[in-house]
């Protein structure tokens, strides 16, 4: 039974627009939901909101693909306000890759474009008997034809869908799925405002599934009512203050992450050659090129801000020289970057930023992508596959051309791309012999973010144990307001699995905002206190905490439910494996873990087998799901 009253209660009268839109595709019929203000207050929005949506609205024995699942794209109460980063959008539904509960973020226009129009969030059920786009204008929604995008890429898309409305670039903001998408690619990720990416998990798989390839919603003209407009502000400029305090983040606001594999291969936490090895090999001369200075120069470059961003953090580039000459693409992300240099070994940055930008462009998740192909070059090498078996085309560690042609074979799913489209772990079930013991992948079916968690066991252990298809806790958590040090051994079982359990819902809770982590660094604090001026409620850090927490077990709940058992908390055989070099040569993880998957369980409140206990849920005031 769902915990939403459906409006019964009382509507918010301060920071919220009041309602979700409910489109049934099958139908082609839209229809608003008006949350209780009781029930906002308990999920707040975005991430916990939507794992609220997913768990009470699908249930066990529907499948990711299966019309009755249900795709949440939602907001927070900060959506659309001056805190930096506020047109972020937070993606919640039953994932391709796990096939249990799948929540990701994309950053952009898109989130706070919608609230303008009068919506908090919305909901997509069911199928449409053919490709539609969904528009939203004045405070309407309305079903269009998309039977001439099929094929398109995420940037066509976005190009085509603004000059048939006839609307400039910040008038109306695009959400899409590329040809992965359509063709239901297993790791096809959701874009939004041409280069942010709601990956992990096959977002854009779900989207594809339901016959949807777009969301175009105008910049309305609604205002959001909030409690104290002039004290938010003012918590804003604190916020973005905290975040610059800290050298990293504030670096990262004015270089992006682009530069990134300079300072992670110096490091030495790069992924490389599928976990074969920790050190990066690369020329000093070549490493350099692949600097935020060198790239920003050597491509053509313009700001591109996001909503509420005074950060010089994205940009749109174009190549200017050589056989991709006029590609037009948003800076690569960090892993991104990672993905398609060090890990499948090409050492050329315009080949990297060329792949990059195509993973993009096709819709897909660029560390699923990366890792998928960095294991096919190692089955390459050895011989575990052939040119007969990759379709003619040498799969050699560094061959990028080759790797175009893949992805494209991938998206499209034509020839071994086909096979790989289902991602790194059923592939290498697929090939078979000594094909899995080469996977980087969880034991619940998605890869891992671009760095190699093996010298980072903080990631690796929660990739490992997360309900979501991706990392569920932060390094930005406040460390100290949870008695926490701020630094540690990142090779310490003990402290790792401490950290891990005390943590855990601060992330989903910023994501429930949803702002952006780079403007807001996981402040959970001055997140709560911004809460309250948008919506005149009185969070504290430790509410927050718990509703991160409470989405935390809701979304373990319903893994558990839908038949994720709990003997999946733990990484493949590679991605659990003991460096043979670099600093972490000899300290390998798995010996462990048995001791900190029950030092975990114990602090979030589980049992010896990582089931959530009755008291538990009843102290998260989710009595109702017992």
């Amino acid at each position: 039974m769902r915990e939403n009253s459906g409006g019964n209660g009382e509507k918010p009268e301060y920071g919220y627009a009041g309602e979700i839109l409910r489109v049934d595709l099958t139908k082609g019929e839209s229809t608003a939901d008006t949350p209780d203000e009781s029930f906002l207050r308990k999920y707040v929005g975005g991430a916990t909101l939507g794992i609220r949506y997913i768990f009470d609205e699908v249930p066990p024995g529907v499948e990711w693909s299966d019309p009755e699942n249900r795709l949440f794209i939602g907001t927070g109460p900060l959506g659309g306000t001056s805190v930096g980063g506020s047109g972020t959008v937070s993606i919640a539904t039953k994932g391709a890759l796990t096939n249990g509960m799948a929540s990701s973020q994309a950053n952009g226009f898109f989130g706070a474009f919608l609230r303008f129009s009068g919506f908090d969030g919305i909901i997509l059920q069911g199928t449409a008997s053919d490709w539609v786009y969904l528009y939203i204008h004045d405070g309407k929604s309305e079903l269009r034809d998309a039977t001439h995008l099929i094929g398109k890429d995420t940037l066509e898309v976005d190009r085509i869908i603004k000059e048939e409305l006839k609307k400039k670039e910040r008038e109306t903001s695009i959400l899409c799925i590329g040809p992965a998408g359509e063709n239901l690619v297993k790791f096809a990720c959701i874009c939004v405002d041409k280069g942010h990416m709601a990956g992990h998990n096959g977002l854009g798989a779900v989207m594809g599934s339901k016959k949807l390839k777009a969301i175009a919603v105008d910049r309305g003209k609604s205002a959001i009512p909030l409690k104290d407009k002039a004290a938010l502000s003012q918590q804003a400029k604190k916020i973005l203050a905290h975040t610059r305090s800290d050298k990293f983040l504030d670096m990262t606001l004015n270089e992006g992450t682009v530069g990134g594999v300079v300072m992670s291969t110096k490091a030495g936490f790069i992924p490389v050659k599928n976990y074969t090895t920790t050190i990066h090999s690369i020329a000093p001369e070549k490493l350099e090129k692949y600097s935020t200075e060198y790239i920003r120069t050597t491509f053509k470059a313009k700001p591109t801000p996001c909503w509420a961003c005074t950060a010089t953090h994205c940009h749109m580039m174009e190549i200017t020289e050589g056989k991709y000459a006029g590609r037009v693409f948003e800076e690569p992300e960090y892993e991104g970057m990672a993905a398609f240099s060090s890990l499948i070994g090409v050492d050329d940055v315009h080949m990297t930023v060329v792949l990059a930008s195509e993973v993009d462009r096709l819709g897909m998740d660029a560390n699923e992508t990366g890792y998928l192909i960095a294991w096919v070059m190692e089955c390459y090498e050895k011989r575990v596959l052939t040119k007969e078996d990759t379709d003619g085309l040498e799969m050699n560690w560094g061959n990028g051309e080759a790797t175009m042609a893949m992805l494209n074979k991938i998206a499209n799913r034509q020839g071994f791309g086909n096979v790989l489209a289902e991602g790194v772990m059923r592939a290498a079930r697929h090939v078979g012999g000594e094909a899995p013991k080469m996977a980087v992948h969880t034991m619940k079916g998605n890869t891992v973010r671009g760095h190699d968690h093996r010298v980072q066991w903080l990631e690796l252990f929660d990739t490992s144990v997360s309900n979501v298809g991706t990392i569920e806790t932060h390094k930005g958590a406040p460390y100290k307001m949870l008695g926490l040090p701020e630094t540690y051994d990142n090779l310490d079982p003990d402290i790792i699995s401490t950290v891990e359990g005390k943590i855990k819902g601060a992330m989903i809770f910023e994501d429930s905002m949803a702002t952006c982590r780079f403007q807001t660094s996981c402040s959970i604090d001055l997140l709560a206190e911004a809460v309250n001026m948008a919506t005149g409620w009185d969070l504290d850090f430790d509410e927050a905490m718990t509703i991160g927490k409470r989405a935390v077990n809701l979304a373990r709940v319903f893994n558990i439910r839908h038949g994720i058992g709990t003997e999946l908390d733990a990484p493949s055989m590679r991605y659990g494996s003991t460096p043979l070099d670099g600093a972490g040569a000899g300290r390998g993880i798995m010996p462990h873990w048995e001791k900190m998957l029950a030092n975990y369980y114990n602090l979030m409140g589980w049992d010896e087998n990582g089931q959530p206990l009755p008291e538990t849920l009843k102290n998260l005031g989710l009595g109702d799901i017992i």
